[in-house]
């Protein structure tokens, strides 16, 4: 995964210099848009996709979108970080023809497309789980409960130490860095832990960017941070991962306690939102989207988050094969299984 992480990263780099002004967001700077040089498959698929949104959700369409060029070299595919909301603004504008999200669609949003004329098509796509992440020379934190979470974050906290977290702690201060108030991941964990969305303390470091994130909490000894769990894994040498206590003890997220549920309250699906109209037109695009969904799953491993298992996947493709529009999730569902929200569409609810 560093491999990929590394190359990825020199593939941004030489995008910016030969693409320039490719859309990327001014808060991340992530953009990635390559063709292989020589040697690589030949293709007849044709045509550009642009891609934007989450941070969370982009180490999984950069990889994807690698590998596909290495097999379309005539197909373009742009990868850019503007957050969850900021990718919903230029879907919902037609500007995109892929929208990476991480968390769904909010109402609001789903009227803009409405009002557009834009259909989509949802496809949950991996499982995450936010990380909670201390600075390495935290010695005193094994573990921390919802409610103790919820003391550090809510509105009006009045923590500014370690001491004030829990007896015990030292009086070191405490600080903080977290997710950029347009991103997905914002408004799950603010869901999460204080029970609504974007609820939350302004002091702190925020950045729809992990990777500043990152640096922050591993420069800082009195650091917290929180984000997803590809981000904990790329980095679990520097950081120290927080196991949390949603009510059945502590648990810290993995493959295995992610993708059976057990870490709770801040297991969640990434998403991707696809124009269906496009998605009839642009040949690119729908050979993209088969691409994912069938090589996508190795993929989604190698860059640290969960694959769906079989039967779920399967259900996924359907409703993609089927071009189904629109949501069958109910905002933000914190708890609530991805099969258990897929099977609505079955019932038609």
């Amino acid at each position: 995964m560093m491999k990929r992480f590394g190359t990825l990263s020199a593939l941004a780099a030489l995008t910016a210099l030969v693409l320039g002004g490719c859309g990327t967001a001014p808060t991340t700077g992530t953009d990635s848009a390559t063709k292989p040089a020589g040697g690589g498959a030949t293709s007849d698929v044709s045509g550009v996709v642009s891609i934007d949104g989450s941070s969370t959700v982009t180490p999984i369409f950069e990889a994807v979108a690698e590998e596909f060029m290495k097999k379309h070299p005539n197909a373009r595919v742009t990868v850019a970080t503007s957050g969850t909301g900021g990718g919903f603004k230029k879907f919902t504008n037609g500007e995109i023809e892929v929208a990476m999200a991480s968390r769904p669609i909010k109402q609001e949003e789903l009227d803009k497309a409405t009002a557009g004329g834009i259909e989509f098509i949802e496809l949950p796509i991996a499982f995450d789980g936010l990380s909670i992440v201390v600075n390495k020379e935290n010695t005193w934190v094994d573990s921390l409960t919802v409610a103790e979470l919820k003391k550090i974050w809510e509105p009006n906290s009045a923590v500014k130490s370690w001491k004030d977290v829990r007896a015990g702690f030292p009086d070191v201060p405490i600080k903080l860095y977290g997710a950029g108030t347009d991103s997905g991941t914002f408004d799950y964990f603010t869901l999460a832990i204080n029970g609504k969305e974007k609820a939350s303390r302004p002091d702190y470091t925020a950045s729809e960017d992990d990777n500043i994130l990152v640096q922050g909490v591993r420069g800082d000894k009195g650091a917290l941070g929180y984000f997803g769990f590809a981000y904990y894994e790329q980095n679990a040498n520097e950081l120290k991962l927080v196991p949390v206590d949603g009510g059945k003890g502590p648990v810290a997220p993995s493959v295995e306690t992610i993708a059976n549920g057990t870490y709770q309250p801040l297991s969640r699906p990434l998403l991707v939102y696809i124009d269906r109209k496009k998605s009839e037109s642009n040949v690119a695009l729908k050979t993209f989207v088969d691409f994912m969904l069938s090589d996508g799953a190795a993929l989604i491993k190698e860059v640290g988050y969960i694959p769906f298992p079989d039967d779920l996947l399967a259900t996924v493709k359907a409703h993609w094969d089927g071009r189904k529009a629109g949501t069958v999730f109910k905002g933000a569902e914190v708890g609530v299984g991805v099969a258990e929200i897929m099977a609505r569409e079955k019932a038609g609810s």
